[in-house]
């Protein structure tokens, strides 16, 4: 794969930077750019660009919208992951997406705080979780040739605070929106016992220096 910071252009791709870009904080916005970069890398590194799984388009998608659930489109009426995939979906309705390709995307963002799950349902969904989670430092060594130029171009600003404030707000709107061993339930009992989380005390170490 000859890499490089272009992003997928288009229609779709310029609505979900839009939607993604005015709902939520730049930190968090630039958290799922960045998050499309690390899956695309984690993708060549296992070999996955030529699987008939493989869809560029569908990655953007699912890694850029995979928080619209903590932006001010959701509601707090239902787990972030959820909502957000709700979100997701009805976004790529409008621009006539296929029903069987939202549903992907559906699966891969309301699982990517699920592990041991998401790894089992697709390589959209492991793709999606991974480049996630290596946006979080976990395989750091995968992007450390292009890690540089990423964060450069989109830069951290305190992002594991700003996603945890994010989840933590909408999770307190409902019972629905942060049930028990939820992210959002266990961020928000966190905050609230203890006044910091686990999530943003381990950002302490993180091989990105956040």
């Amino acid at each position: 794969m000859d890499f490089s910071l272009e992003l997928p252009t288009g229609p779709l791709a310029e609505a979900i930077v839009s939607s993604v870009r005015d709902s939520e904080t730049t930190s968090v916005f630039n958290h799922s750019v960045r998050s499309f970069y690390f899956a695309q890398l984690l993708a060549e590194r296992e070999g996955c660009l030529e699987d008939a799984a493989y869809d560029r388009d569908l990655l953007f998608a699912a890694t850029l919208l995979h928080d619209l659930g903590t932006g001010n489109l959701a509601k707090g009426e239902a787990r972030f992951e959820v909502e957000g995939a709700d979100l997701a979906a009805a976004l790529l309705q409008e621009h006539g997406i296929p029903a069987a390709d939202i549903d992907r995307v559906w699966e891969a963002i309301a699982l990517h705080t699920s592990p041991g799950i998401a790894e089992r349902r697709g390589l959209l969904s492991y793709l999606t979780r991974e480049g996630v989670g290596m946006d979080f430092g976990r395989n750091a060594e995968l992007a450390s040739a292009w890690q540089e130029e990423i964060h450069a171009a989109y830069t951290r600003l305190d992002m594991v605070r700003s996603l945890v404030d994010a989840i933590v707000e909408r999770a307190a709107r409902s019972d629905a929106a942060a049930p028990r061993y939820s992210i959002g339930g266990e961020l928000l009992r966190e905050r609230q016992t203890d006044g910091v989380t686990r999530m943003e005390l381990a950002a302490a170490s993180s091989p990105w220096g956040e």
